[in-house]
């Protein structure tokens, strides 16, 4: 560890933040100019000003800053005051940048910090960064920091103190800044991440398979087109244009509904296929495909026209142009020389679901319209049908197909309603619906089924992944994020009002339902989140906790067999959590006006696979879920669970535990490493039980042992090189070594803050050569692009779900 004269912490040759003469002339230039827009007339800048400039959450920053930043004391700062400000915080030197932040934390100026000035502070580093925790957990936090500070115990931290405490962290001093001040600092080059190359190995390792099936399309393409126009070859260019298309076409609008069969690709994933076509893409290609087939059908109709034409020009013709183009008289076609008219119908057709099929008309709040018109494929294969006369044998049997997994689908889905048993509205607008299991209902960890709610919708199916485990045999979970206009009728239609205990006969019917709910006496009710929920450490803006509980037989071992979502307001003493321990039957009700019991009908079309039915046969599986991207891999995790519980025992005696040697046959993993991403701190309370069980299974391994960990970020918290936050950073780090747990989330993981360091995440994954790595993904497109770039870089295989 470095002392104060080393260069760790003096302005030492090479320092990243040494601006050369050109650059700092630029950024004089730039600062002058922000300077100019903002300050008034009299060329000065007033405490309003700057707050709002500096665009920060809480006005205690802002007002230091200012404070420091005025350095005559007149109320106002100059252009001169802000540029010597500021060029020693954007490049300074560590000990320049350590005594601004000693100042900013000695808040009455008397040269040294008491516990109270720095309960200020990291009060405000709180909200800064959208982080609200208890006011008892708040003097925790100031206390763990204070009591590590004050080395010598005179109650005050001195600047050598702080300095000494700051030792731990040379690379934050380094880089700290302001990073609200971005008004003030010249915006960076745009740089541009390079693309892998077509040809590398890394490209090839994750797309081969892509471009294997795209080169086969590209060919038949050729080949059909090439043997078509060439039979024709007598009858000039346009002929031989026509059918070429024409015979591409019988093709593509026949085998474009195969790539919508999600029961045949289902099945498809299951067999050795899986590893050669690529199935995750079937929803894109569907989309190439149809680009291809209105191109196709264009160029087939300027074709024909340009034919018509010349026909029509032509001394022995009896028809004219529009006869040839919109009539039946001339005979073209093998059904009554339906040919041409078909066609102009075909072509109105296609254009219509072609341009009802934009992403602007699907997430635009018009999903009905992108349905509606997409069900014309049944009057253009019949229209296909009479305009071709070879069309109808491309069609037997991938229609054949189609029209039987159709048929399959609705008989399954319509056979019996089902209902909707309970709701849940969590944070962030998140319904988490508990729907009554069918018996024959069978799926996989990540799989996905289609949802309609009659009361919402009526012709409304939209697609959701089952967040529960397949070993759930009672109920099947979904969580659904309120983001387009059906999912945000289904969290209002709850949040309004109860739709089951209102009306006539109110208390009856709530009578009723709540005894058709209980459950067998037989049944125990085991907390699974006493780690971190029943202590109080999930923290919201409103201290709400999240409690997550499963049902289980006595004497057997937990399945998740069901789910119960409760929120309350009232935190468990020490006392019930061990009285809980012994009598696991022992539950403390906690009703809210978030959890409902209600019996509302639907109906669901499924389970359909996903890329992350892979994980399982992986070897070293990196799950990255992004806010309620997680949904999938709460059910894979619950299911790993599950099966680890399963190969343990107890013995009765002596309480002995030990695991099975035999593993799964489908489950080769060695390590998981799942990250999850949000926003905000509400967004962890969707799941952080099932996460602190997962953790508190491993803490029961010997090390080598443990295949799981566990990395949370938080994005709306600002990292430990802004100065607004470095303390409660230091402060969080120090209680979460002490109480061993995090202040954010209860986990043993301690929540990272702002964004991952992808490059440094995958080289740790990389250095742990647990085998060969591949990377799951749930979450935004735009996210998706840049961990995909990474895994080419690491020659990672990347999954990435639709979301």
């Amino acid at each position: 560890m470095s002392a104060l004269g080393d260069t760790a912490w003096t302005d030492s040759e090479g320092f990243r933040g040494t601006m050369n003469a050109e650059e700092d002339a630029k950024w004089l230039q730039w600062v002058t100019h922000q300077f100019k827009t903002i300050a008034g007339e009299d060329g000065e800048i007033n405490l309003q000003d700057f707050k709002k400039a500096l665009k920060v959450k809480e006005s205690f920053f802002a007002e230091r800053f200012f404070i420091l930043f005025d350095s005559d004391g007149s109320g106002t700062i100059t252009l001169q005051e802000l540029q010597k400000a500021l060029t020693l915080l954007i490049h300074g030197s560590p000990m320049d940048k350590l005594k601004f932040l000693f100042q900013v934390y000695d808040v009455d100026g008397s040269g040294s910090i008491d516990p109270d000035e720095l309960r200020t502070v990291l009060q405000s580093c709180l909200y800064e960064s959208a982080i609200s925790l208890p006011q008892e957990k708040l003097d925790q936090l100031t206390l763990a920091l204070f009591e590590s500070a004050d080395k010598d115990c005179s109650g005050t931290i001195t600047f050598e103190e702080l300095r000494d405490e700051l030792q731990r962290f040379p690379e934050v001093m380094e880089n700290l800044t302001i990073s609200a001040a971005h008004w003030l600092t010249p915006p960076a080059p745009q740089r541009h991440r390079r693309q892998p190359r077509p040809l590398t190995s890394a490209y090839w390792h994750n797309h081969r398979s892509h471009a294997l099936c795209l080169a086969v399309f590209v060919g038949l393409h050729v080949l059909l087109f090439a043997l078509a126009a060439h039979a024709y070859r007598a009858l000039g260019a346009s002929i031989m244009v026509a059918k070429g298309c024409g015979q591409c076409l019988n093709f593509d609008c026949s085998f474009i509904a195969v790539l919508m069969l999600r029961r045949c690709l289902t099945w498809l994933r299951a067999t050795w296929l899986a590893q050669v076509l690529p199935l995750d893409r079937n929803i894109q290609f569907h989309q190439l495909m149809g680009y291809v087939v209105v191109g196709l059908s264009l160029v087939h109709t300027v074709a024909h026209v340009v034919n018509f034409a010349l026909r029509a020009q032509s001394e022995a013709s009896p028809f004219r142009f529009w006869e040839f183009l919109l009539t039946t008289r001339p005979g073209i076609g093998w059904v009554h020389g339906s040919a041409s008219p078909t066609g102009v119908a075909l072509l109105l057709l296609l254009l219509l679901m072609f341009a009802c099929s934009s992403s602007c008309v699907r997430r635009s709040g018009h999903f009905e319209v992108f349905y509606w018109t997409h069900l014309s494929y049944l009057p253009m294969w019949l229209l296909l049908i009479l305009h071709g006369p070879n069309f109808w044998k491309w069609l037997l049997v991938p229609g054949t197909l189609f029209f039987l997994e159709k048929t399959i689908s609705l008989a399954a889905s319509r056979m019996a309603a089902l209902h909707i048993v309970e709701v849940n509205l969590l944070p962030s607008k998140v319904t988490h619906l508990l729907i009554k299991r069918p018996p024959l209902f069978h799926y996989r960890p990540g799989d996905y089924l289609y949802l309609n709610i009659p009361s919402i919708a009526r012709y409304e199916w939209h697609p959701f992944t089952i967040s529960s485990a397949p070993e759930q045999k009672d109920t099947i979970w979904l969580h659904i994020r309120s983001e387009g206009q059906w999912t945000n009728r289904l969290f209002e239609s709850f949040k309004k009002s109860d739709p089951v205990l209102c009306g006539p006969k109110r208390l009856s019917r709530s009578l009723e339902m709540k005894r058709s709910q209980k459950k067998p006496r037989d049944l125990q009710r085991q907390p699974i989140d006493f780690g971190a929920s029943a202590q109080g450490a999930v923290a919201s803006n409103k201290e709400v906790i999240v409690e997550l509980t499963s049902y289980r037989p006595r004497g057997a071992p937990w399945q998740g067999h069901e789910g119960l979502v409760n929120t309350g307001t009232k935190d468990r003493t020490q006392a019930q959590r061990e009285a809980t321990a012994q009598d696991p039957a022992l539950v403390c009700e906690m009703p809210s006006e978030n959890h409902q019991f209600c019996n509302i009908k639907c109906y669901i079309d499924g389970p359909y696979g996903t890329p992350t039915r892979r994980i399982f046969a992986s070897e070293h599986a990196v799950l990255i879920g992004a806010g309620i991207g997680i949904t999938p891999f709460a059910s894979i995790l619950q299911s790993i669970l599950y099966r680890h519980q399963k190969r343990k025992h107890v013995c009765p005696n002596c309480q002995h535990s030990w695991m099975d040697s035999a593993q799964d046959e489908d489950m080769k993993l060695h390590k998981v490493d799942f990250i999850w991403i949000n926003r905000d701190q509400q967004s962890f309370e969707w799941f952080v039980s099932l996460l602190t069980k997962l953790e508190m299974d491993q803490a029961e391994e010997p090390q080598e042992g443990r295949f799981l960990e566990l990395h949370m970020y938080m994005t709306s918290a600002l990292s430990k090189n802004d100065i607004k936050a470095l303390g409660l950073q230091m402060a969080l780090d120090l209680l979460a070594k002490k109480e061993k747990k995090d202040s954010i989330t209860g986990l043993q993981a301690r929540t990272q803050p702002g964004r991952p360091d992808w490059n440094k995440v995958f080289q740790k994954v990389a250095a742990e050569k647990k085998g060969k790595v591949q990377v799951f993904f749930c979450g935004s497109p735009a996210l998706a692009k840049i961990l995909k770039g990474h895994c080419e870089q690491f020659s990672f295989k990347f999954f990435q779900e639709n979301f």
